[in-house]
């Protein structure tokens, strides 16, 4: 058995993770087309390399069918309940950065806290006669810091696509999301609230805890570990 290393298959996560290591003396590199999900790995023995999208390596992660992957340290939090009893965060990489914050319209001037957001969540349900609802695609980060902040009278409304336009089409009051600028945000007349960030998440080498490592594996990890520094 090797080691498998998991990969974002694509796009500048994927390039940033291939120069991450280059700089460490290992080498990624995909095999075939870009259609293509095969790779290989040089410079170190015993580790074969998976590429995956960003949000199947949390999963194959916690499953065992990998054993190291890089992803987003906020898709490892929303897609695996009881994280870290499951997986290592080894090292923060130092790209792909990005902030799970939550932002409401700029013309709420009352709403600025997670406590505004409470008392206007409460105004809203007696004014309209249902929850006020908070679209985002990360239910699971969302609901527990919404819970921390003691905010009630909401809805968690789906949303996979475009989630700062939901407040404009009128399917959403406010949103939870990804921004690393901040630009799509204000183009869409958005304010973060000053308290609403949930999570600022960058790309992450994580290990899986899954037992069942032969001593050839352990002994590859070492050499992993090492020539990683």
């Amino acid at each position: 058995m090797t080691l498998k290393l998991g990969v974002p298959s694509k796009g500048r996560l994927m390039e940033k993770t291939f120069d991450w290591f280059a700089d460490r003396g290992i080498s990624l590199r995909r095999t075939g087309s870009d259609r293509e999900y095969a790779g290989a790995v040089d410079g170190v023995d015993g580790i074969e390399l998976v590429l995956l999208s960003a949000g199947e390596i949390p999963r194959e992660l916690a499953a065992g069918r990998i054993q190291l992957g890089v992803t987003g340290s906020d898709l490892v939090r929303e897609k695996i309940a009881d994280w870290d009893n499951k997986l290592i965060e080894l090292e923060p990489m130092g790209f792909g950065y990005a902030d799970l914050i939550i932002a409401v319209p700029k013309f709420w001037i009352d709403v600025d806290t997670m406590d505004d957001l409470d008392a206007a969540a409460a105004a809203f349900r007696r004014e309209h006669g249902f929850r006020l609802r908070i679209a985002t695609k990360y239910h699971r980060l969302v609901r527990e810091y919404l819970r921390e902040c003691g905010v009630a009278d909401y809805q968690l409304v789906d949303s996979q696509g475009a989630t700062e336009g939901t407040v404009k089409n009128l399917t959403a009051e406010a949103i939870a999301d990804i921004t690393s600028t901040g630009e799509t945000l204000r183009a869409n007349h958005l304010k973060i609230l000053s308290d609403g960030l949930i999570h600022k998440s960058q790309a992450t080498l994580f290990r899986g805890r899954r037992a069942g490592w032969t001593e050839q594996m352990r002994a590859d990890y070492a050499v992993l570990l090492e020539k990683l520094g």
